[in-house]
């Protein structure tokens, strides 16, 4: 049996992660098997919680944290394997470290070179939020350290099908205007447009994406010393604690700890990639999201009250990690200071080394 991969990249707060679970959610209501992977440079991942969350099953979805995909090929490899064979998955998507690219010589191609027995390639989809792609169509870097706009531009640069996504939120004329602009300056892509929150517009670019056979038909020029500053620009945080009180308002204290958050950003004019929260309790859960200034601030789920609470953060944000750490749990200190106990049950910060990925092709590999 031959599984597809589908590959689905694109910057940090792009919508990946809601753009799998839902494609998930259509595949396996046509009775497909589905395979996930998740990716991070770091464990306590919200993603791969979510994930579970939203109703797929444990042993469908592998998690490759501690690196990106490209500098840890072998488990990415890994990943596949036990999801090919131990769930018979009839279709794989994996989800890159958002601020990675140079995806196609690095994943794609030695993929098609060790592993074309095993998988059947979908053509590289790149997410993209719409207000970030629409500040690079203008030249600027959407408050971004200019090395790290350039990660998102090359990330469309090497796309076989760029995918805009949050339709939701945009009026039909200036998606229109968005979608012919994107074609005009990546001619070589594809251009979809859907909403990863709604579903509109997931089953046409998945009915693309499965049929093309040609992936990866593109390798950016990628300066390495521009894509590290990038990356290192940013300081990340990944942490998972416990609180316990009495009656503690699960979506109160989500709302005020991410408001003071983008607060506390906003007023430092620290660009932030995003800040991704779950808070579970008594099987329910609400979701948090920051993808920029306040204003991009979103909850989805409700709880209520509960005594025992679990709280995942993954932060991705232009400061030291020390400094990013620092605001984190003084932000969440703040609003547990009535009466709840606070118990940090796993927390790294870092910033990420150069990139120094296991392969690194210079052609195109024909499939």
């Amino acid at each position: 049996m031959t599984t597809k991969l589908i590959l689905v990249g694109g910057f940090l707060g792009a919508g990946k992660t809601t753009l799998l679970a839902q494609t998930a959610r259509t595949l396996t209501n046509e009775g497909k098997k589905v395979g996930l992977i998740t990716n991070d440079q770091a464990p306590a991942l919200v993603d791969t919680l979510l994930l579970e969350q939203l109703g797929n099953r444990k042993e469908s979805i592998e998690e490759v944290s501690g690196s990106c995909f490209c500098c840890n090929f072998q488990r990415l490899q890994e990943a596949i394997t036990h999801l090919k064979y131990n769930l018979a998955a009839d279709i794989i998507i994996a989800e890159p470290v958002g601020s990675c690219t140079d995806l196609s010589a690095t994943i794609v191609q030695p993929l098609k070179q060790y592993a074309q027995d095993l998988l059947a390639i979908a053509p590289l989809s790149v997410l993209a939020d719409p207000e970030r792609l629409t500040n690079l169509l203008d030249n600027q870097t959407g408050g971004f350290h200019p090395s790290a706009a350039y990660i998102l531009e090359k990330q469309l640069d090497e796309a076989d099908i760029i995918v805009i996504n949050k339709i939701d939120c945009l009026p039909a004329a200036k998606l229109e205007s968005l979608k012919n602009r994107t074609a005009v300056r990546w001619p070589q892509a594809t251009v979809f447009a859907l909403s990863a929150q709604t579903g509109a517009g997931i089953k046409e670019w998945l009915v693309a994406v499965l049929a093309q056979q040609k992936a990866g038909m593109r390798l950016a020029e990628v300066d390495y010393d521009v894509y590290a500053e990038g990356e290192a620009v940013l300081g990340w945080l990944n942490a998972s604690l416990e609180l316990k009180g009495t009656q503690i308002n699960c979506d109160t204290l989500l709302q005020s700890l991410l408001s003071s958050l983008a607060e506390r950003f906003d007023a430092m004019s620290a660009s932030v990639g995003h800040v991704k929260t779950l808070v579970t309790a008594k099987n329910d859960v609400i979701v948090g999201n920051i993808t920029g200034k306040k204003e991009t601030l979103q909850l989805r789920g409700s709880i209520g009250m509960a005594d025992e609470v679990s709280l995942t953060i993954n932060a991705r944000v232009e400061m030291s990690p020390a400094n990013l750490k620092t605001i984190v749990m003084e932000e969440i200190n703040k609003v547990c200071k009535d009466g709840i106990e606070v118990k940090e049950t796993a927390l790294t910060s870092l910033q990420p080394g150069r990139p120094n990925p296991t392969h690194h092709f210079d052609t195109v590999v024909n499939s």
